[in-house]
């Protein structure tokens, strides 16, 4: 009869030593042996686990370097050291306190080492991306349209607000159709858990690191994804999201310390000034109101001088390229982070993996403004070592050049005039290149929905220098505006539901006008991918006359002749004006509409481009 209590003992002990673990969170959730890196900082959150006595861990290779506790005893901050010789395998971590020992399993994982050429590739001047937003592309599991416990339970495609049911599977279903529009890249909108009451479609308030959000899928169905885009050779970038999180995060409803986030006597906004970064003449008040004030109410601004939120994450930059494979990274809103953390963050990533490329978000007005967030030529105290933007001036000129009349700095002339700009960048061809996003308007309803100015804006996007990336169903002209709100530039994808009316996906499916933008820009993009000219060439630009901007693409192998006609009226190309790099040339190519002819003096009608191979 003891025997058998002191057996019920043991099992209730361990039942209950279970439930407690179940209520423990740590973070990054596992690891991997052979990191170049050998430091690591867990994060344990759990009731009170900050009040133990001791933690240890018995595991060859494994040494517990430093036990952090901070004020809120519900965390404890470990520093380990993983020795270069440790296998990978499980083992605990071994908490004793005044109420009882615990065990909490960990791991440390094979990398990924093995398969080292097929992620964290990079993208570069070769590529072509494609920006999808998940919740709008295409429902390809209807099974995650709502999750029960979520707060957000909406599911109304009716309205811009909501939920629309598209996931990563969706995604996944699709790959065949980007591989023959030309893309060699995806970047997806971000996928983590957005547990947040409302407006969750964006992705943009994360409130579980690592945990993509289940309404997409899962952590499963993105891996998956990815394996899928790499077996197809397509490249996936992540968004990542440094500065903010959601109001619903872990380490906002239970804060570690007080200054995890930017505190203030009262709510203070950015100011969205990006000049105060550089200003020489600006004040310190303005200089911390544009860095540390919150981006908006719900999104808490996150304090990377805080060597523990610092740690947190780029650990977990560090955990998705070897959990998933990521090839590159999009960094959000990246002019509003502290520029050293970014620094240090971008390193990591970069010692880890000598491939990988980041581009960051620098929505900001002027070339030295932006060029001022990557590596630069700048002699100046601060220096980036972000390799590219995404390049909204490049933007603005294009835009100017199809919206307003030829003049001296306008029209066309402002995007001469920000290409000429160029000596500013260490490398601009790493720039990332486009004509509208998730937060703006898009580009066909900026240019008065015309279709020739579309299609010329097109011919632009495939062939001036940088990396070129297109925003989802951008390739059949999509109109949209972001007044009164910026869900309607996020409309779904036609075909995406089973039950829709039209399904773009299809060639059937698409209008008169979807085949002929869509033809284009396929036409040039798959083009692309073999020309050496348009990928690595070099750029050269004629001063612009009365609306007529030519430039060129070159190297050893190729010339590219682009010509880009935006006045309004029809114009004529007299050849030996271009002849520095026309010579030697009696043939073209014309790549949209795959015919060749003798070189010589041509005109391009109003709004209207050429795009020529030259040929010998």
């Amino acid at each position: 009869m003891q025997k058998i209590s002191l057996l019920f003992i043991a099992v209730l002990y361990s039942a209950l030593l279970l439930a407690q673990n179940r209520n423990v969170d740590i973070y990054p959730t596992h690891w991997w042996a052979n990191m170049k890196n050998p430091s690591l900082q867990l994060m344990i959150h759990g009731k009170e686990i900050g009040n133990a006595k001791a933690y240890t861990i018995n595991y060859p290779g494994v040494e517990v370097k430093k036990i952090n506790t901070v004020e809120n005893k519900n965390y404890v901050f470990l520093d380990l050291n993983i020795a270069p010789s440790v296998k990978p395998g499980k083992f605990n971590i071994d908490i004793s306190s005044t109420t009882g020992n615990q065990k909490i399993s960990y791991e440390l994982k094979q990398r990924r080492s093995g398969k080292s050429s097929s992620f964290a590739k990079g993208v570069n001047s070769k590529d072509f991306i494609y920006l999808i937003m998940p919740d709008r592309f295409s429902n390809g599991d209807e099974s995650n349209d709502k999750v029960a416990g979520m707060r957000d339970q909406s599911l109304r495609r009716d309205t811009v607000f909501n939920r629309h049911g598209g996931d990563l599977k969706g995604i996944q279903n699709h790959l065949g159709y980007l591989d023959s529009l030309g893309v060699t890249a995806i970047w997806l909108n971000p996928v983590w858990e957005n547990d947040m009451p409302n407006r969750t479609e964006h992705g943009y308030a994360f409130t579980n690191h690592y945990k993509v959000d289940p309404r997409l899928g899962g952590n499963e169905s993105y891996r998956q994804l990815i394996d899928a885009a790499h077996a197809r050779g397509l490249k996936v970038i992540q968004d990542a999201v440094y500065n903010h999180v959601g109001s619903f995060h872990h380490t906002i409803t239970d804060m570690p310390m007080k200054d995890w986030v930017h505190q203030w006597d009262e709510y203070t906004n950015t100011s969205y000034k990006d000049q105060t970064l550089f200003d020489p003449y600006a004040s310190q008040k303005d200089r911390k109101v544009m860095s540390d004030g919150w981006f908006v109410p719900q999104m808490p601004d996150l304090n990377q001088n805080n060597p523990f939120v610092a740690n947190f994450l780029i650990q977990h930059a560090l955990w998705s390229v070897e959990e998933f494979g990521i090839d590159g990274w999009r960094i959000d809103t990246y002019a509003y982070n502290d520029l050293e953390f970014m620094n240090r963050c971008n390193k990591a990533l970069t010692d880890e993996y000598p491939k990988i490329t980041l581009f960051g978000e620098t929505w900001v007005q002027g070339v030295p403004n932006q060029s001022y967030f990557c590596e630069n030529n700048y002699n100046i105290p601060y220096k980036s070592n972000l390799q590219g933007v995404t390049d909204f001036q490049a933007l603005w000129g294009i835009t100017d050049a199809m919206t307003k009349d030829f003049g001296w700095n306008d029209g066309v002339n402002k995007l001469y005039t920000t290409l000429a700009q160029d000596f500013v960048y260490k490398n601009p061809t790493r720039n990332v290149i486009f004509l509208d996003n998730h937060d703006i308007s898009r580009f066909y309803s900026v240019i008065g929905e015309d279709v020739n100015k579309y299609l010329t804006s097109l011919s632009w996007l495939m062939t001036c220098r940088g990396i070129p990336h297109l925003y989802y169903s951008a390739e059949f002209a999509t109109p949209g505006v972001t007044s009164p709100n910026d869900g309607y530039v996020r409309l779904d994808f036609p075909g995406g539901w089973k039950n829709d009316i039209v399904n773009k996906f299809n060639a059937s499916g698409r209008s008169e006008k979807d085949k002929k933008i869509f033809d284009h820009l396929s036409t040039l993009a798959n083009y692309r991918k073999t020309s050496s000219a348009l990928t690595n060439g070099k750029f050269m630009q004629y001063l612009p006359e009365d609306g007529l901007y030519v430039y060129f693409r070159y190297d050893n192998k190729q010339t590219v002749m682009v010509v880009l006609n935006t006045s309004k009226s029809e114009k004529t190309v007299n050849i030996n004006k271009f002849s520095e790099r026309t010579k030697g040339f009696s043939k073209y190519f014309d790549i949209s509409k795959n015919t060749s002819g003798d070189l010589k003096d041509f005109t391009v009608g109003s709004f209207q481009s050429v795009v020529y191979e030259l040929r010998r």
